[in-house]
């Protein structure tokens, strides 16, 4: 398993996709990075040789990529959060950042269906039971 930029890359896929598994390279950059740095996208990752890989590694260096991109993203929500903007308080409460109806789904965000305002059928028998 070949390992670029601290990121261990499956060894049976071809080049091209092994890269989308480091967190910020997707389709484009790693077409991108292989037509600078001169790799067949076709080749699998366990055929790249030691000279190969620093070349991709060397190209990775121009792009945001890994840890230093994940705490870009959590500071810029951190920020949003301190400065009390809608997108910030959206995050803060856990719903739909972007706009997304919340009436019916969302329910990652919003948890598990309460029932409001009727009973189930369980309770309601309880209640008609004569004591």
């Amino acid at each position: 398993m070949p390992r670029i930029t601290g990121f261990d890359i499956p060894d049976e896929k071809k080049i091209a996709f092994s890269l989308r598994y480091i967190y910020g390279v997707g389709p484009k950059i790693s077409k991108l990075i292989l037509s600078h740095a001169k790799i067949d996208p076709e080749k699998r990752a366990k055929d790249l040789s030691a000279d190969e890989i620093n070349q991709i590694t060397k190209q990775l260096d121009h792009f945001v990529v890994g840890g230093q991109l994940r705490r870009i993203v959590r500071d810029n929500i951190e920020r949003l959060k301190r400065i009390g903007s809608y997108r910030g308080l959206r995050h803060r409460q856990g719903l739909p950042v972007r706009g997304q109806q919340t009436r019916t789904n969302a329910r990652t965000g919003r948890g598990k269906r309460k029932t409001v305002g009727a009973l189930s059928k369980e309770v309601a028998a309880k209640l008609e039971q004569p004591k």
